[in-house]
């Protein structure tokens, strides 16, 4: 279980993040979902270690763990939105750089972990291609694959359907789906109401840096009346 207790974050003198409490078990999604500015995107780039916090309580498993050492055993895995892959690398190398810089992983190795995961994803014929020439769809897969090659326990994902197409919002929404299945504790940072009644999650509402209402997305669809916040969301009418 990936729990937080009470993170709080601030910008100069605006509190973006006000005590954000928490859990995922795995095999489970969190989606936190919100407006652009209410802090969403900002915790899963503290979780990776990418802002500081100002205080706050972090547990896997049970067991406090501070940042430095999420970071330092790559126990978190973030997927960007805009995906910042290297565009002066192949796809392939996209993958098999951290494995060998990172985790001094042979070239062999870690080639043999990148085809394996290219071809998880569809990708296996575009190893030698650049990103450039890549689809919205395929960065996105690739994005993920690269999230996987160090074996994280939890994956971020930060508005991982901003710029796709509905079509390929289901892919996406089937790969996030089977990676919970396979045991990966999931957060995804998005304003796409369309993802809730793609997922089995629970659905975090973020309203000014706070938790505002909370539902799994089965309690949620079952029974809209009993979560106004959310329900008001999803409609439309902030």
């Amino acid at each position: 279980m990936f729990k937080i207790e009470n993170i709080t974050k601030r910008f100069n003198d605006k509190k973006i993040l006000d005590n954000i409490s928490l859990q995922v078990q795995e095999g489970d999604i969190a989606v936190l979902l919100g407006s652009s500015g209410v802090g969403k995107s900002t915790l899963i780039r503290v979780l990776n270690n990418l802002e500081t916090m100002e205080k706050g309580k972090i547990y896997l498993n049970n067991k406090e763990i501070n940042l430095e050492h999420i970071n330092k055993n790559h126990l978190i895995s973030m997927v960007f939105q805009l995906f910042n892959l290297f565009e002066h690398l192949t796809v392939e190398q996209n993958i098999t750089l951290v494995l060998e810089k990172v985790f001094k992983k042979n070239k062999e190795h870690a080639k043999k972990i990148a085809h394996a995961l290219l071809k998880r994803f569809g990708l296996e014929d575009k190893a030698d291609k650049f990103i450039s020439q890549l689809s919205g769809g395929q960065k996105q897969r690739l994005a993920i694959a690269r999230a996987l090659a160090i074996k994280p326990k939890i994956i971020c994902m930060d508005e991982p359907t901003s710029s796709l197409d509905p079509l390929l919002t289901t892919h996406v929404a089937n790969n996030i789906q089977q990676l919970a299945n396979e045991g990966y504790i999931i957060l995804v940072a998005t304003h796409d109401t369309a993802l809730l009644e793609k997922l089995n999650c629970t659905i975090y509402l973020m309203e000014k840096g706070k938790i505002a209402e909370s539902a799994t997305s089965i309690e949620f669809f079952k029974n809209r009346e009993a979560y106004p916040l959310i329900d008001r969301f999803v409609s439309g009418n902030i």
